[in-house]
């Protein structure tokens, strides 16, 4: 992007100096939160992207928009590589910090070509919205609930036999998570729906490492619901998300129909929550969406 029509401002030693400044201040910040184990923080998604594209928005060039967007583009394949990340995680994070960076890019501009002071200012107070889970601001709402509900041609004990069968793998039908590449399992054993009986879902591996599986225990059971708690996870999702609890259950809508009802709590690992927490809401939906498919019940 190329502002043609936009007059070049003068080259000032002061601009430079102050870019400076703040892009090593970004590579320090980078360094501590990785060391620190926060870089699922809202400091990775939203800070560095201030600060980076504040650096590029104050060096007196006419082409800001164009070098925020490579730099940009640039420091996503980088941290993908250093973070050992996956594809998709660049694809989800990607919108947030174009958003950020270019958002930045435009202000720090336009208070930088009317002369104003305030320039300086805007960084700092760019910055707040990225504290989130960095520990010096605190998380906001990380647990969350996905339910899914399906009304399946069955009668309620054909249901139940299923059920007991326990899930297989199978192909994925959901648009989000063949067009994201979200990893699903490729091998699930278990079945049983008494207290006691494991199912597991393993997932393939990956060029960064392997797919690890995740195990989860029937803990409750009662009729019409059964309740699974997750012994084990060592799944390459985990690092976006905790699994906390699980509860299937289902009911007779009349002789033919039965309402079959997936309920999963689960802690998220991505920051901030304004945007990572709806994305990750869809997702874990249609992942449940998955598991029903995964159980044959149609």
């Amino acid at each position: 992007m190329v502002d043609d029509d936009e007059p070049t401002p003068r080259r000032t030693s002061a601009h430079w100096i102050l870019a400076g400044l703040i892009a090593l201040f970004g590579v320090v910040l980078f360094v501590g939160v990785v060391r620190q184990g926060r870089a699922d923080s809202a400091v990775l998604f939203v800070a560095l992207p201030v600060l980076l594209a504040a650096a590029l928005a104050l060096t007196p060039r006419r082409t800001a928009h164009g070098r925020v967007f490579a730099a940009t583009t640039m420091a996503l394949l980088l941290a993908a590589v250093a973070l050992h990340e996956g594809a998709i995680c660049v694809l989800l994070a990607a919108p947030l910090v174009y958003a950020v960076a270019h958002g930045t890019t435009a202000l720090i501009r336009v208070l930088r070509d009317a002369n104003r002071p305030y320039a300086l200012v805007a960084v700092p107070l760019l910055l707040l919205p990225g504290l989130e889970g960095s520990g010096l601001a605190a998380r906001v709402a990380p647990e969350q609930t996905v339910e899914v509900t399906r009304v399946v041609g069955l009668p309620v004990d054909r249901v139940a036999e299923r059920l007991t069968t326990g899930p297989r793998p199978t192909d994925v039908r959901s648009v989000p998570l063949r067009l994201l590449g979200v990893p699903t399992p490729g091998q699930v054993t278990g079945d049983g729906l008494d207290v006691g009986d494991r199912w597991m879902f393993g997932y393939h591996g990956s060029a960064h490492g392997p797919g690890g599986h995740l195990l989860a225990e029937v803990e409750s059971a009662a009729p019409g619901r059964v309740g699974f708690r997750f012994v084990e996870d060592s799944s390459i999702t985990a690092r976006w998300f905790t699994w906390r609890h699980a509860q299937l259950s289902w009911r007779a809508i009349d002789p033919g129909h039965t309402e079959v009802r997936v309920r999963v709590d689960y802690t998220r690992g991505l920051d901030p929550s304004w945007y990572f927490g709806p994305v990750q809401q869809v997702l874990l939906g249609a992942g449940v969406g998955h598991l029903l498919d995964m159980l044959a019940l149609e």
